[in-house]
């Protein structure tokens, strides 16, 4: 099957200015930058789109803005997850209003509804939008799993198409894989390769805004038939992606420090996320430099 969205889909950051306002400016020029550099699609307002701390304005001039920037050349998926229904739906509706191709819905997180509110709550949007929904499964940052057999009864939605993984659970993906089409995207940058090995349908990556040509070459050299390349290209990244993602701080902050150093548009965290110190900046640097080398 085709994936729905594309195989190579950034989880955008959301740039802002120096003052901390939404940088709609950056974010076309960031979108238009990652697009030629081989990304299918862009995930907005996602957890490294700072989506807790921007306002629903936000969101929605977000997405129009970066429609206008890519016009059809990638898809763009909204990020509209909170612990709400009612909220989602309303932030499901404005998407579509605001040209998204399709919504990434979180797991309703704090509140740890029990596994048959929470596939109400994936169904309760997928029926009030004509989008299509990627399904959110990140249990360490919502305090609840969405179980495979919730993700296999909702695979019967014909709205719910796809699921970003960072459940870490590589087996139960594989047994959902196994038993539906649903396409099953690799939501952490370690598992891009093994995920896609075994059916996978491509990544939402957070690492790919700072390098979308390397990971997209590790997709294309599987395709190819080249596993053993796709292999080094997926191994020569692991010390980025752990500098990123797995060194102590919110990949949304290393990626923005990268970016800025990058001389890409990124801007400032905001509150409660902090900036990454010059330390930190640099190694990512180093590494960053490192990559792009070999």
């Amino acid at each position: 099957m085709t994936p729905p969205f594309g195989r190579a889909l950034c989880a955008m950051i959301t740039p802002f200015t120096t003052s901390g306002a939404l940088d709609l400016d950056g974010a076309q020029r960031l979108a238009a930058h990652l697009v030629a550099q081989g990304c299918d699609g862009l995930v907005l307002s996602g957890t490294t789109g700072e989506s807790p701390t921007t306002t629903d304005a936000e969101k929605s001039a977000l997405i129009a803005a970066v429609r206008e920037a890519v016009a059809d050349r990638a898809s763009i998926v909204a990020g509209i997850g909170t612990p709400d229904t009612r909220h989602t739906v309303d932030l499901a509706r404005e998407a579509e209003k605001a040209g998204a191709d399709g919504l990434l819905v979180v797991a309703p997180y704090y509140s740890k509804p029990p596994q048959d509110a929470i596939e109400a709550h994936f169904r309760e949007i997928a029926d009030v939008s004509e989008l299509p929904l990627m399904l959110y499964d990140i249990p360490n940052r919502t305090g609840v799993r969405v179980e495979p057999e919730t993700i296999l009864r909702l695979s019967d939605h014909p709205r719910i198409v796809a699921v970003k993984d960072c459940s870490y659970d590589f087996l139960a993906a594989q047994k959902v894989l196994a038993r539906t089409d649903l396409a099953y995207y690799a939501g952490c940058d370690e598992h891009n390769l093994a995920l896609y090995a075994v059916g996978g349908a491509g990544y939402v990556s957070t690492v790919s805004n700072v390098i979308p040509a390397r990971l997209r070459a590790v997709l294309d050299a599987f395709d190819a038939g080249d596993t053993a390349q796709a292999a080094r290209l997926q191994q020569q990244a692991t010390p980025l992606i752990e500098a990123i993602m797995s060194a102590g701080l919110p990949g949304t902050v290393t990626t923005k420090a990268l970016l800025t150093a990058l001389d890409l548009p990124a801007g400032p965290v905001r509150a409660p996320l902090r900036p990454a110190g010059p330390a930190t900046t640099d190694a990512l640097l180093a590494l960053h430099a490192d990559l792009t080398r070999t």
